[in-house]
């Protein structure tokens, strides 16, 4: 088992981490161009092949600095997205694989949710900055930082290794550098989404699909799947360079989001609120977690039963979310979105459906509206069914633009069943009492 070490500063990539980044960044070096992925599925598994139009030259030496981000241009953008698909980081027939990512952008250029189709009502953020070591510490421990960074020789020695024998979580010889990708897509989504509120009263509501997913890992290192905290580390990054205080997290993720709750356990400024399956991994997330010390309060936890669905989080929306923002009045509203309480997910028993999650989404962007001038971002954190995901988040980023939901052409009624609606009336009521709402 991989142990995490000292903190060591390493000035320099590997040539093979120099091969990586340079293809990384002909990845985000793309504009204005289509693309799409095939994923045919043989024998039970599935191979993944990149389609692109037209072909791509990138050269990393021609510019000065090749991370410059490009920006919303205009005002009628609706969505604002950026794509880190970390194709490195995949082990075989693990359910947090690197089909993920690419199913939801198929499922986006299918229905005619991209750039291409909808022009400048949706803006695809590219040429992002990877995360800095800083960025990542102000979340992270130096020493998992470090110790994580030394591991990818290992990694690359081996193949593949657990770093992590929770979830498990593994490593390969490029996940660090994908993991300071995905992170930074979601910190320079935060970029754009304040600069554009203080030019609109109708921002963009920011999306990122990314992975590694983020909010299992603690500060001290990985945990379910999860290598760094991607949604916490874009709000401390709001706190610290744009100046939005108070910042309103929810995780609507199947699990319990253990490594955000910790992060800001204490914090009377961020309150971090998750509904999540009771019993489910990692066991954390009680209802009487509530936070600690000048941050008890701003932490409510609410464990669902197995069999919650549509009907329990429609409720929890208007009884639970809704008053707790208003009552925080956040500058920000930041989500991990996990798309795992889905009734057709592998790893959960909750039966939320397509159309739950458009609901969620068109109502977040709302709240945003109402409470913080509409700064929200959305984080992907879960969601292993690639029909389900993949639908999911199309119908979300239908919400988003203000579009009619589709999810009565996929949702099938006849495969839910009647939900334990007093339990769920039951735990309401206890949260409701304890954080006196």
């Amino acid at each position: 088992m991989w142990q995490p070490m000292e903190l060591r500063t390493v000035h320099r990539l590997s040539f093979a981490g120099n091969v990586l980044f340079s293809m990384q960044l002909c990845l985000h070096k793309w504009k204005n161009q289509s693309r799409s992925y095939s994923i045919t599925r043989f024998g039970g598994k599935n191979f993944f092949s990149e389609r692109t139009r037209p072909s791509i030259y990138c050269s990393i030496a021609a510019e000065n600095d090749p991370y410059v981000s490009s920006t919303v241009q205009g005002t009628d953008a609706k969505v604002i997205y950026s794509v880190s698909p970390a194709m490195g980081h995949n082990q075989e027939s693990h359910p947090e694989s690197n089909f993920r990512v690419p199913a939801i952008i198929n499922a986006l250029e299918k229905m005619e949710l991209s750039p291409m189709y909808r022009g400048s009502e949706i803006f695809e953020l590219q040429n992002f900055r990877p995360a800095s070591v800083n960025d990542i510490a102000n979340v992270h421990s130096r020493a998992y930082v470090s110790g994580l960074e030394k591991a990818m020789d290992q990694a690359s020695q081996q193949g593949m290794i657990f770093i992590d024998g929770s979830g498990p979580t593994y490593a390969t010889a490029t996940t660090f550098h994908e993991s300071l990708l995905a992170a930074g897509a979601g910190i320079s989504l935060v970029d754009s989404v304040v600069e554009a509120s203080k030019k609109s009263q109708n921002p963009p509501i920011g999306f990122a699909l990314i992975r590694p997913p983020g909010h299992h890992a603690i500060p001290k290192g990985p945990m379910g799947f999860c290598v760094f905290g991607n949604v916490a580390i874009a709000a401390r990054y709001a706190q610290k360079v744009h100046g939005l205080k108070r910042i309103f997290i929810i995780d609507f993720d199947v699990h319990h989001g253990n490594g955000t709750n910790d992060a800001f356990y204490d914090d009377a400024d961020i309150f971090f609120l998750s509904t999540h399956q009771d019993g489910s991994y990692p066991g954390t997330g009680k209802i009487d977690e509530v936070g600690h010390g000048k941050g008890e309060g701003t932490t409510l936890n609410l464990p669902l039963p197995g069999g919650s669905g549509d009907i329990a989080m429609r409720t929890v929306f208007d009884e639970i979310i809704v008053p707790c923002a208003q009552k925080f009045k956040p500058d920000l509203i930041l989500v991990s979105a996990g798309y795992d309480g889905h009734v057709l997910d592998p790893l959960a028993n909750l039966q939320f459906t397509t159309g739950t999650y458009y609901m969620l989404s068109s109502n977040i962007k709302q709240l945003a509206k109402n409470l913080c001038g509409g700064r929200c971002l959305f984080f992907l954190e879960g969601g292993y069914n690639l029909d389900s995901l993949s639908y999911s988040v199309a119908d979300s980023f239908r919400a988003l633009l203000g579009d009619p939901s589709m999810a009565s052409t996929f949702d099938d009624p006849a495969v839910l069943y009647e939900e334990p609606s007093t339990k769920v009336k039951q735990a309401i009521q206890k949260v409701k009492s304890i954080h006196s709402l």
